[in-house]
């Protein structure tokens, strides 16, 4: 059974790519579960003076966590064309720790935006950024879920669009074989 812990790009509560990633754990293939991991929000700034005094409580949690799970699905907005500042500062953290909880671990990525590309440059810095802590991305096929106000209920969670629900379940399965 893979355990496929869901990191969450947006720090924001009424995010789509949050909701996004609270349908992905009713999608999921048998073979698979699905937890949401906590949210980067929860995490201050990494800063090595915070480092050395001490791990934060809430880092050490996060770590945990991230340790507990097999593979990621990282859903998250783009801004500026690029990545949310919280979930670089999670995988900046997630870097200090030895043996790095990141290392060997498969990944895939969801975008999510209101508009029409879907978030579509966040994909490239992000796999950068997981390549270099040595994850294993499945690169395709990519997850842009554009005009998604049209496509997920916020309050409920849920994919509402049934050809973007089929195909989500689609990827989780070729995820989950790609994890293998």
């Amino acid at each position: 059974m893979t355990k496929l812990g869901i990191l969450e790009g947006s720090l924001r509560n009424a995010s789509l790519s949050r909701a996004a990633g609270r349908a992905a754990a009713g999608l999921v293939p048998d073979g698979m579960t699905a937890v949401a991991l906590p949210n980067p929000g929860s995490l201050p700034l990494f800063n090595q003076d915070v480092l050395d005094e001490g791990m934060p409580d809430s880092v050490a949690a996060f770590m945990d966590a991230v340790d507990g799970v097999d593979a990621l699905l990282i859903v998250t907005p783009e801004y500026n064309w690029s990545i949310p500042g919280g979930l670089k500062n999670a995988i900046d953290w997630l870097s200090r720790r030895k043996p790095n909880p990141l290392s060997g671990k498969p990944a895939t990525i969801w975008s999510v935006s209101p508009g029409l590309l879907g978030g579509a440059r966040v994909h490239e810095g992000l796999r950068h950024t997981l390549l270099s802590q040595s994850m294993l991305v499945m690169a395709t096929p990519e997850v842009q879920i554009a005009t998604a106000k049209a496509k997920i209920d916020v309050e409920t969670g849920q994919i509402t669009n049934a050809d973007t629900e089929a195909f989500l379940q689609d990827h989780l399965s070729k995820f989950a074989a790609f994890c293998h």
